[in-house]
């Protein structure tokens, strides 16, 4: 896998600066569906086309990091503390709030946002919305079916196995409105995620998850009753041991999205870049374990 600036440069000739400003211009097709982020990810097999002369699309001054976008969806990143939708005290600044008005400067009519799924609010990263109806329902069943890709990473306690799946069952109410591991006789909803260890340093570990299922808290959960909570997690971490560093806020980020165009049927990848605060983690991890 590559950026998209890299291969459009590498394919077209152009120069780095020149196929970033192509990306950004909205002359740049990825199978198909125009991408303007210079940073998603794109493959060998992955489909580009250059359109030198397509009128730019219009600047958009903007809060939004948005990843990829077409008629049928917009891919953003989320940033750490920010609400994907409004709760019952109607906040207006939101994820949703942005995606909106984002598309009414951009496109100058009244838009259409359908939620699709939703992330943690102190967990940041990838979400995808709808622009219209028909690609809210297609993408609403891709997640209930379980058909949508989804790669995490994480920053955990402790030294996990180098990988392996978690699939206890969930329940909505463990105890102090927490969710939790279904007890032996409980009904619970089924859950499994996958990971894999991609770095290890003392008393913390960075992973790769992936979900099958798409709980609530899940990969939290998870990873908490399996004795690795997610670093910095306030509500699942139950050790009163300190931590291999202090953070302030979980650290897990949505890395990866990916799905099936509705129309075309292409491949749609889009990786989510870390965060400040993550990569700001790691590397404080990695000088403790020189350290020691």
């Amino acid at each position: 896998m590559t950026r998209l600036d890299l291969a459009i440069s590498r394919a077209f000739g152009l120069s780095r600066r020149a196929a970033r400003e192509a990306v950004r211009a909205g002359r740049v097709d990825v199978d198909g569906a125009t991408v303007t982020e210079p940073g998603s990810v794109v493959t060998e097999s992955t489909r580009l086309t250059h359109h030198p002369g397509r009128p730019a699309k219009r600047r958009v001054r903007t809060r939004l990091s948005v990843l990829a976008e077409d008629d049928d969806f917009v891919i953003v990143a989320k940033p750490a503390g920010l609400l994907a939708v409004p709760t019952a005290e109607r906040e207006s600044d939101t994820l949703l709030a942005r995606v909106l008005d984002y598309l009414h400067h951009r496109y100058r009519r009244r838009p259409f946002a359908g939620v699709v799924h939703r992330i943690d609010r102190d967990t940041s990263g990838a979400v995808v919305f709808a622009r219209n109806r028909e690609a809210l329902r297609y993408l609403q069943e891709l997640f209930k079916r379980h058909a949508i890709e989804r790669e995490y990473v994480a920053l955990v306690e402790g030294r996990p196995p180098a990988s392996g799946v978690l699939d206890a069952d969930l329940v909505r109410d463990a105890g102090l409105g927490r969710r939790g591991i279904a007890r032996r006789g409980e009904t619970g909803i089924r859950a499994v995620t996958r990971y894999r260890v991609l770095e290890q340093w003392p008393g913390a570990a960075l992973v790769s998850v992936r979900l099958e299922t798409g709980r609530t808290h899940q990969i939290r959960v998870h990873f908490s009753a399996a004795g690795h909570p997610v670093l910095g997690d306030p509500v699942y971490r139950r050790s009163a041991a300190p931590p291999a560093i202090d953070v302030a806020r979980q650290m897990l980020h949505a890395s990866r999205l990916g799905f099936r165009h509705r129309e075309t049927g292409a491949a749609v990848a889009v990786e989510a870049p870390l965060p400040a605060d993550f990569a700001v983690a790691i590397a404080a991890l990695r000088r403790k374990g020189r350290e020691t």
